[in-house]
């Protein structure tokens, strides 16, 4: 079987991004394991938004695409906010850590589709 050139790179290039995309996560769960602040404050980063924007921009995407995924994200960021703050009082309260986690997810999807339904309100059109 003939693989051409082009597939062959293609993978490579999949594989790499993986391998980067895994090594940031990975990095950051063990910076935890000594220092919480500084483990939170590199998730704060925007690294995932970062990391695609710079592969779509590797790949040739087009500006607006790249600018519609950078201000999408802004809007999509702003229903996971409430999460940072439920869950440590959830879990400080004493409810285990997988119902919290569960609840809160459900409450992120509610506002997911609340942020939606006022986007619409103001002729934005998240989806």
């Amino acid at each position: 079987m003939m693989v051409d050139k082009d597939t062959t790179i293609m993978t490579a290039q999949i594989i790499l991004k993986y391998l980067i995309t895994a090594g940031i996560i990975v990095a950051v769960t063990e910076v935890q394991k000594v220092n919480d602040r500084l483990s939170a404050l590199l998730i704060a980063l925007p690294i995932t938004s970062l990391i695609a924007m710079v592969w779509m921009h590797y790949e040739k995407q087009e500006p607006t695409r790249i600018a519609n995924h950078a201000e999408m994200t802004f809007w999509f960021v702003l229903p996971t906010m409430p999460m940072f703050l439920l869950l440590p009082w959830m879990l400080r309260q004493g409810m285990g850590f997988w119902s919290a986690l569960g609840l809160n997810c459900l409450i992120t999807i509610g506002l997911f589709y609340l942020t939606v339904w006022i986007g619409k309100k103001f002729g934005l059109e998240l989806f």
